[in-house]
């Protein structure tokens, strides 16, 4: 199974600790083609434009069988990934923490997202346990 994974990268102070113990959780489960972001600088990726950033990720998203979306941090980016995997019949999960910001009702209505909040990695484990089993 390939995984997309989904995250503020440009827009979030966060470190990477969280997308390193996320991605890991998920790489149980199959291939996460976005594993890079465990170890990327917030800034985003110097080595490639924006445009080559954009086509490799929508290329990505074709080629995956579900997107995990990490949205605590509200991001354009992850927002136009999720519609994208909408409008290509992709299985999605949002996760987001629950002391986290409230989240966009554009994602939180959407018949087509699965959304689950979580407080710990413990928590992250077991949605992730029931959503790929």
């Amino acid at each position: 199974m390939k995984i997309y994974y989904a995250t503020s990268i440009r827009g979030s102070a966060e470190n990477n600790i969280k997308n390193a113990e996320l991605i890991s959780l998920l790489k149980k489960y199959g291939e996460v083609l976005t594993e890079h972001f465990s170890s990327m600088k917030t800034d985003g990726e110097t080595d490639l434009s924006d445009k080559e950033i954009h086509d490799r990720d929508l290329k990505w998203i074709d080629e995956c069988d579900v997107i995990a979306a990490e949205v605590t941090n509200p991001s354009l980016g992850v927002g136009y990934e999720i519609r994208y995997g909408i409008e290509r019949g992709k299985r999605i999960l949002c996760l987001k923490q629950k002391n986290g910001k409230k989240l966009s009702a554009m994602i939180s209505g959407c018949d087509y997202v699965e959304f689950e909040m979580y407080e710990n990695m413990d928590d992250l484990d077991e949605i992730l346990s029931d959503f790929f089993d």
